[in-house]
């Protein structure tokens, strides 16, 4: 079972995804636990006060760090040995990789930053600083459940059992094959014959040579540091020959 602990002064945020999906579904068959953990809790004043001005000046607000480290301390002694996760701009870029590594853990505690940030002298207390990606969010609550639902899917028996993992967006560094459905024509554009034929073989060759091409046209950086099977490396050069006698004609167009 995995075991999370999230630090945040707006517990509340996180009832609505607990209750639904894959980690209400998750809760229910005793493969998670999350406890929200409100970080006013940990304050000393009648303010229950979590920020403050920055030194140095500037705009905004930043959160203090006694509050903080008092409840990691608090948390750490409740929980045992949990990997404590701040989430931050700055950090580590959480990819299907890191999902792979952390689905491994069993014990987390995910801080959650607000405002301008959190005060420096927090990181000294984690163990890990992770960033969902290069753009700005209100606050880490977001990126949490960003990062959790990503993990859960990977945990055996939290998926339905008409769903898989193989065949989505980076499972395998690749994107996903395109996916069709009924109507066999909508507003003329057809099912590719290959996937109405029922031959199974040629199905799966359609649909890797189909991930291979979308990567390398969208998310051509996937595949560098990816090792290749001799089957895709043939069927990637065939790719890339077919793009470059098509680039001419499209031009002219």
């Amino acid at each position: 079972m995995i075991d999370i602990r999230i630090l945040t002064i707006f517990p509340r945020i996180f009832d609505s995804f607990l209750a639904y999906g894959n980690p209400a579904r998750a809760i229910a068959a005793g493969l998670l636990n999350v406890e929200t953990v409100d970080l006013r809790e940990f304050t000393e004043d009648r303010h229950r006060t979590t920020d403050d001005y920055p030194y140095g000046g500037g705009t905004g607000m930043v959160m203090k760090p006694e509050p903080i480290v008092r409840a990691i301390r608090h948390i750490r002694g409740l929980m045992g040995d949990p990997r404590v996760i701040l989430l931050t701009p700055q950090g580590r870029l959480f990819n299907q990789t890191a999902a792979e590594e952390l689905m491994l853990v069993d014990e987390f505690l995910l801080i959650c930053g607000r405002y301008e940030g959190l005060d420096e002298r927090v990181r000294a207390f984690v163990d890990d600083e992770i960033s969902v990606g290069d753009y700005v969010l209100s606050g880490g609550e977001t990126a949490a459940m960003a990062l959790m639902d990503s993990i859960l899917r990977l945990v055996p028996g939290v998926l339905g059992a008409d769903s898989h993992i193989e065949g989505e967006s980076f499972y395998a560094g690749l994107l996903e094959y395109p996916q069709y459905t009924r109507p066999r024509v909508f507003e003329g554009m057809e099912v590719p014959e290959v996937l109405l034929e029922g031959h199974h073989l040629k199905i799966q060759q359609w649909r890797k040579r189909q991930a291979l091409a979308r990567t390398l046209a969208r998310r051509p950086d996937l595949l560098k540091n990816r090792p290749m099977d001799p089957q895709e490396e043939k069927l990637l050069e065939e790719i890339r020959s077919e793009m470059e006698i098509l680039r001419p004609m499209e031009k002219r167009k």
